[in-house]
């Protein structure tokens, strides 16, 4: 990292596979460093995050899924560029999904979701997750190796989210045929030079739309239902269309960081017989695991946010218009939050206060859900193998281990992950 400044971070593909000494050497340089490249400050610092993340006021959320590209549609003017933003906003890739929406209309859509992910829900969709799992692992077991991205935790995130939101199981092929995971993500921050179609979710939202209709005319017990029969929080009542781009984000954005976190947790589990011991000795230690794997590695490398009017942070000055990216995967191994964050502890006692979910108003709120998904899966896997171990015939020995990974600045995780495994007796 002699030559940091040289480093294209965003349109160099030679940092996909190991971005953190990268990371390391920004904070190093300074938490909040502006990268010469592209003009992006890049905050890796966990203190200046989390004043970043909770500061909706300064910071718009509209270029949170893109950065600097395509970058702002017109030229930035001014030390106070609100109103621009809302002049131009629908300009914007995703500019209609949550992520990228400010309050008050973030505030008002983002209670329609509230209302559908409660407690008591995840708590009747975890007992499904396990027979959904075990349905898999029928199949994905049957031998003694399997390719487990594509094999099942892309299934699995699918069915899971199918299964809370009620989406009909005759629907399902279709919805598989048009969300391929690797297929529709690939533009969203890649590293070519590719573009974002201004909707890419627009496939789901003419499906979730017929649903809502169809649930205000015959209420089922199932979450679309609640979605349908929900309310903002002045009491009208959305179009079926702004209720269908709820639905929508919750179902790619479920799978998407779902999907990045299993393989990592496998992964781990895989290269490290001392971690899959501890944790099948006791499954109360899977739920720490996940946190650690979350802060380990996390599914999205960051988020981005645009200044409207200037501002500091960690002491650097941050003009109006400026592209902010908050650096998830550098902030959360900030060794001032986390002692030696380079080593993955599974008993690590503060691995939830990582930022892999974000933070302040648009922290996930389907949080939970990948969370009881993790658990879920892992639990089940274990349940039902004696040992798992990466295979050397794909990824290579242990001292020369190859892997590849989404070619994004955004995303985190392999693209495939082929395990070699035991099952119990009687799985076989």
């Amino acid at each position: 990292m002699a030559d940091l400044d040289k480093v294209d971070f965003f349109r160099g593909d030679e940092l996909n596979a190991d971005p953190y000494p990268y990371f390391d050497a920004l904070r190093g340089k300074c938490p909040v460093h502006r990268e010469p490249n592209h003009g992006v400050m890049m905050v890796t610092g966990y203190d200046e995050a989390v004043e970043v993340l909770h500061d909706s006021e300064t910071f718009s959320s509209c270029l949170s899924v893109t950065g600097p590209f395509p970058g702002f549609p017109v030229p930035i003017e001014g030390d106070d560029i609100t109103d621009l933003i809302e002049e131009h906003r629908d300009k914007l890739p995703m500019s209609d999904q949550l992520p990228t929406l400010d309050p008050p209309v973030h505030t008002a859509h983002r209670s329609l979701l509230m209302k559908l992910i409660t407690p008591k829900r995840l708590k009747e969709n975890e007992e499904q997750m396990g027979r959904l799992a075990d349905e898999l692992l029928d199949t994905w077991l049957a031998g003694t190796e399997g390719e487990f991205i594509r094999g099942f935790a892309g299934p699995f995130t699918l069915l899971v989210i199918a299964d809370l939101l009620g989406v009909p199981d005759e629907d399902l092929p279709d919805f598989r045929e048009q969300f391929n995971l690797q297929e529709n993500t690939g533009t969203i921050g890649s590293t070519e030079d590719m573009s974002l179609a201004h909707t890419p979710l627009a496939f789901l939202y003419e499906r979730f739309a017929a649903y809502i209709e169809d649930r205000r005319r015959e209420p089922r017990g199932d979450v679309l239902t609640g979605l349908a029969n929900a309310t903002f929080p002045d009491g009208s009542v959305p179009e079926p269309l702004e209720s269908a781009k709820v639905a929508a984000n919750l179902f790619a954005a479920g799978q998407e960081t779902t999907v990045r976190l299993l393989g990592t947790a496998l992964k781990v589990i895989a290269e490290r017989p001392d971690i899959q011991a501890y944790l099948r000795e006791d499954h109360g230690r899977i739920q720490n695991f996940v946190e650690e794997t979350l802060r380990h590695e996390s599914p999205i490398k960051g988020d981005f946010r645009l200044s409207r009017v200037p501002t500091t942070v960690g002491g650097v000055d941050i003009p109006a218009g400026t592209t902010l990216m908050v650096v998830n995967g550098g902030v959360n191994r900030d060794p001032r939050k986390f002692d030696d964050p380079e080593k993955f502890d599974p008993a690590r006692a503060n691995a939830r206060h990582h930022v892999a979910f974000g933070r302040g108003i648009h922290t996930c709120p389907g949080a939970p859900l990948a969370r009881a998904e993790g658990r879920a899966a892992i639990e089940r896997i274990l349940d039902r193998t004696s040992d798992i171990r990466i295979s050397e015939r794909k990824h290579g020995p242990e001292d020369d281990r190859r892997y590849k990974y989404v070619p994004t600045y955004i995303l985190r995780g392999i693209t495939s992950l082929h395990l070699e495994f035991t099952p119990k007796e009687g799985e076989s």
